[in-house]
């Protein structure tokens, strides 16, 4: 079989290897999809003017694609992260990041644990002018969602190393300056209750990433800006904003 263009090179994160280059990072997790749950902390639900009762969870997607698979803050400066077009209101999501390991479709919460392959710190970032444009449309998320870079994620860590992350602080700071904090256990839909829900819908496959929500704080920003977050056990992340 031949193809009638080539091919784009599939996209993946770094595992975590304690190595501190880049190209120390001898494994690295191809992505298959990239979904993400919408207001699973209640204080960041009700700072967008949403219910942070426990509703059922909703969820949108990204683009493989739209990874930046950032190395660990120890090696060194942030890695550059490109403004997007189209927007003034550049907003930052520090997000848990769930890998699966093992397909499954109606998966019991009790046995989700199984479909894991291990966990990351993400960033879900958002053009938040057109999202709320979006919204009040009753459009899709798409524009706002959907980006080129806008999943920047750092090096993943198996659960055959660290088991399964059950509590911890998740943070960023923009400029040195705190911008959000909360705790993984704060979460509406747990990790397993998430993943339980969203194989109702689809088949998950090894691959898949799953981006389960932001704590409070979310906020602009603009080019030259450091972002720095993390969550206990997972390590730190990175990136300068810099103009297109």
């Amino acid at each position: 079989m031949s193809y009638v263009i080539t091919p784009a090179p599939h996209s993946t994160v770094l595992v975590a290897s304690g190595a501190t280059k880049k190209g120390d990072h001898d494994e690295q997790f191809p992505i298959h999809r990239i979904y993400c749950v919408g207001r699973n902390y209640a204080a960041h639900a009700r700072e967008m003017g949403g219910n942070p009762e426990r509703e059922p969870p909703f969820f949108f997607c990204k683009p493989a694609d739209a990874v930046v698979s950032v190395v660990p803050v120890a090696t060194g400066e942030p890695m550059p992260l490109a403004y997007p077009p189209a927007t003034t209101d550049y907003h930052h999501e520090i997000e848990l990041v769930v890998a699966i390991g093992a397909a499954g479709k109606n998966i019991p919460e009790k046995r989700a644990h199984a479909h894991i392959w291990g966990y990351a710190v993400g960033l879900d970032m958002t053009r938040r002018d057109l999202q709320t444009a979006l919204r009040a449309k009753g459009q899709p998320w798409e524009l706002a969602k959907a980006f080129d870079q806008s999943a920047p994620i750092g090096p993943l860590y198996p659960v055959s190393r660290i088991g399964h992350p059950q509590a911890g602080s998740i943070w960023l700071t923009v400029n040195d300056e705190q911008r959000q904090m909360g705790r993984i256990e704060h979460m509406i839909w747990s990790v397993t209750e998430t993943i339980s829900h969203l194989s109702r819908y689809f088949e998950l496959k090894p691959g898949d990433l799953i981006f389960t929500g932001t704590p409070a704080g979310v906020g602009p920003i603009v080019a030259g800006d450091v972002l720095r977050g993390g969550i206990d056990g997972l390590g730190e992340i990175a990136v300068q904003c810099v103009a297109a």
